[in-house]
């Protein structure tokens, strides 16, 4: 017989039991379902795309570093005291801006000295002229002889020439206050520096500043030899366009066009140099810098392709899946072609407007039903 303490016990312990059970089922009835089904069959939801038809063109894809258009190294023409440097370093300038300034005063000195002597040769010209004239009359009636005459002849043709040396002396003199001004040769950035006012700059040696050219810029890059062919195919039918995206850009491409082939393969490496031209009005590129380069080879016209997250491999080859009228996927093994900008040629195995799976792969079988979401 069992004590009434006890068997109060055991009933309660029986209540909290009841209770327990029926809080499970309850709550275990309400719960959301992840996939839903379909007789047997677990309905599994994925994201598709349409295969397409139509023309591709494929691209090369390589590592590239940009350089200036043209570099030039700005050089004293004569020789002097540096007086100014009138640019800031690492700024724009215009063709024509004054970058450096020589001390013009012994050159202005100089021209001076020089226009006196061409004053004085054009004195003697003018003065021996005027003799050969007055004794060409006397010479012409006897009264002089003809060496003599022939004496004023001699004089005027060397005041003559004496005039040429000391206008030619006159000019360079010109040119050498002229070389005191040292100008940009064309639009660019300025560097560093390599001398400061006040230094002794020797002409045709001395370095002043070095001025890239960035607007146009070049890329320069290498592709196989194997690939050149593809290229001067391309090249064939018209401007080859190049696209080129820096470090960390990702969808942000620059726009340029090939513009130079090297006449020789290298023989260590196989590989050609290859430049494109870009514009860089904004100036994003600077000389030196590596960049992603892509260009188009070889142009495929109505091909079936779909996006690259559709293909799948196992050890019987390529496939994807396709979704059929009947609301499954089903595994078709597939013939891959080349592939570009994320998308897959596909040369046997699908038609185009077959709609395959791109995400969702990992829990299908061949024939599982699906429910798609699609993405393009």
């Amino acid at each position: 017989m069992i004590a009434p303490r006890k068997k109060s016990i055991i009933v309660a312990v029986a209540v909290l039991a009841t209770l327990a059970g029926a809080m499970y089922f309850s709550h275990d009835s309400q719960a959301p379902k992840p996939v839903s089904h379909v007789g047997d069959a677990t309905v599994v939801p994925v994201e598709s795309a349409l295969a397409t038809r139509g023309d591709v063109d494929l691209s090369l894809n390589v590592v590239a570093r940009t350089e200036a258009w043209s570099t030039v190294t700005v050089r004293a023409r004569a020789s002097g005291q540096l007086q100014a440097l009138d640019f800031t370093p690492g700024a724009k300038v215009k063709k024509g801006d004054l970058l450096a300034q020589l001390d013009p005063l012994p050159f202005k000195a100089q021209l001076v000295q020089a226009q006196g002597s061409a004053a004085s040769a054009r004195a003697q010209l003018a003065q021996s002229q005027a003799d050969l004239q007055r004794y060409s009359q006397v010479a012409a009636q006897g009264y002089i002889s003809r060496t003599s005459f022939d004496a004023y002849r001699t004089n005027e043709e060397v005041a003559r020439a004496n005039l040429q040396t000391s206008q030619a002396a006159q000019e360079l003199a010109k040119l050498q206050l002229g070389y005191t001004r040292m100008t940009a040769p064309f639009d660019g950035i300025v560097g560093l520096p390599s001398v400061w006012p006040g230094a002794q700059v020797t002409a045709d040696s001395t370095d002043i500043v070095v001025l890239n050219q960035i607007e146009p810029i070049r890329i320069s890059f290498n592709i196989p030899e194997a690939s050149l062919a593809a290229v001067r195919a391309a090249q064939a039918r018209g401007a080859v366009a190049v696209q080129a995206r820096l470090p960390g850009e990702n969808g942000l491409y620059l726009h340029g066009v090939l513009d130079f082939i090297d006449n020789t393969v290298d023989v260590n490496t196989s590989t050609i140099v290859l430049k494109g031209r870009f514009e860089n009005a904004d100036g994003r590129l600077t000389p030196g810098q590596f960049v992603q380069v892509s260009l188009p080879t070889v142009h495929l016209t109505k091909v079936v392709s779909v996006p690259a997250e559709a293909l799948q491999s196992s050890d019987k080859g390529n496939f994807v899946f396709v979704i059929g009228a009947d609301g499954k996927a089903h595994q078709r093994f597939v013939d891959m072609g080349a592939t570009t900008e994320g998308r897959i040629v596909i040369n046997q195995g699908l038609e185009a407007n077959e709609r395959v799976v791109t995400n969702g792969q990992l829990l299908l079988s061949d024939g599982s039903p699906v429910h798609t979401t699609p993405n393009v």
